[in-house]
C-alpha cells in the first residue's frame, strides 16, 4: 500500500495539469463545402440558439414549348374494324339450292356406247360438237323422191376437214363420223389423214345417172362419195390411182355402218371413188 501511494500522487498531478489546459469552449467544426442543389447552412455561435436547418426547394423547370400539342395517333398492327351485321338471306335461296343439287344429281346423257355426250359448240350441227358446218333450209324438188327435209352443210367431222363442203342429212353425217373414228383411222394406223377428198354428196339424180332408174340415195341426202385421202406428210392416195390394201380395209370397215358400200370392181360405176349410203335393206347391208 505504501508503494502505491506515490503513484497515485503522480497520476493526480498529471490529471490536474490536463484539466487546467482545457479551453473554455469547444472549437466549431469546419463548414462542409456546398454542392450543387444543396443549401448552405451556417452554425450559430454558442451563445445564440441554433436556428432550424433551411432547405432550398428547387422549382420544376418550365414545360418545353409544343409539348401540349396532342401526339399523333399510332395505329396498331390490327386496325379497328366495324362490326357488320349479316345481310338478310335472299328470298327463295333454299329452293334454288335444291334445284342445283337436283341438276347435279342427274346423269349426263349418253350415246349408244355409253359415252357422255359433249356440249355443243359454235359452228357444230346435228347436236354433235365434232360435226362442223351449218344447218340449211329444207331442200325441195320437182322430181319425185328428191329433197332433204333437214339438210346440213358439213365442212369437218371428228377434226378431219373436207376438201369441199358436203350436203346430206344428220343420219349420214353421224354414220360418216362413226366410220372415220372406228373404221378409217384404225385401218390407216400410224398414217394420219388430214383431209378427206369429197367426190359427191346431195344431188337429185337417178342411180348411176341411168335413165328410168330409181332415185339415188344422193337425191335424198343420204349418201356421200369419197375419192381419196391426204396425209400429214403431204402424200395423197386416190381411189382411181392407188386402190391399195389399206383403202380396201377401210372400205370393208364401212360395211354395216352404212347400208351400201361400193368401190372399184363393184358394178363399173365406182372405179374412181367409194360410195357410202345409209339405205336400209331388209336382208342386211349391201357391200361390194
Amino acid at each position: 500500500m505504501r508503494r502505491l501511494a506515490p503513484l497515485a500522487l503522480i497520476f493526480a498531478a498529471l490529471a490536474g495539469s490536463v484539466w487546467a489546459e482545457a479551453p473554455e469552449q469547444s472549437p466549431l467544426p469546419l463548414t462542409r463545402p456546398a454542392t450543387q442543389g444543396e443549401s448552405v447552412v451556417t452554425e450559430a455561435a454558442p451563445s445564440e440558439a441554433a436556428p432550424a436547418a433551411v432547405v432550398v426547394v428547387q422549382r420544376p423547370r418550365p414545360r418545353p414549348v409544343g409539348l401540349s400539342v396532342p401526339l399523333p395517333k399510332v395505329e396498331t398492327a390490327e386496325p379497328e374494324t366495324a362490326m357488320l351485321r349479316p345481310r338478310p338471306r335472299p328470298a327463295g335461296l333454299a329452293a334454288r339450292a335444291e334445284e342445283v343439287v337436283a341438276v347435279a344429281a342427274e346423269p349426263a346423257p349418253t350415246t349408244k356406247k355409253g359415252k357422255k355426250n359433249k356440249k355443243p359448240r359454235k359452228g357444230s350441227v346435228c347436236g354433235d360438237p365434232d360435226i362442223l358446218g351449218e344447218q340449211l333450209k329444207p331442200i325441195g324438188s320437182k322430181t319425185k323422191g328428191c329433197g332433204v327435209a333437214a339438210p346440213v352443210k358439213v365442212t369437218s367431222i371428228a377434226g378431219l376437214p373436207f376438201s369441199q363442203a358436203a350436203t346430206f342429212d344428220c343420219d349420214t353425217a353421224i354414220a360418216l363420223k362413226n366410220w372415220i373414228e372406228n373404221g378409217m383411222r384404225p385401218a390407216f394406223g400410224k398414217r394420219e389423214v388430214v383431209q378427206l377428198h369429197i367426190f359427191g354428196s346431195y344431188m337429185c339424180r337417178t342411180r348411176n345417172n341411168q335413165k328410168g332408174a330409181k332415185v339415188s340415195e344422193h337425191g335424198r341426202g343420204r349418201a356421200v362419195d369419197i375419192a381419196g385421202f391426204v396425209f400429214s406428210d403431204g402424200k395423197e392416195w386416190t381411189i382411181a390411182r392407188d386402190y391399195n390394201t389399206t383403202i380396201r380395209k377401210a372400205q370393208k370397215a364401212a360395211c354395216g355402218i352404212f347400208g351400201t358400200t361400193l368401190g372399184p370392181g363393184s358394178d363399173g360405176y365406182h372405179e374412181d371413188h367409194l360410195h357410202f349410203d345409209i339405205a336400209n335393206y331388209g336382208n342386211g347391208p349391201y357391200c361390194r
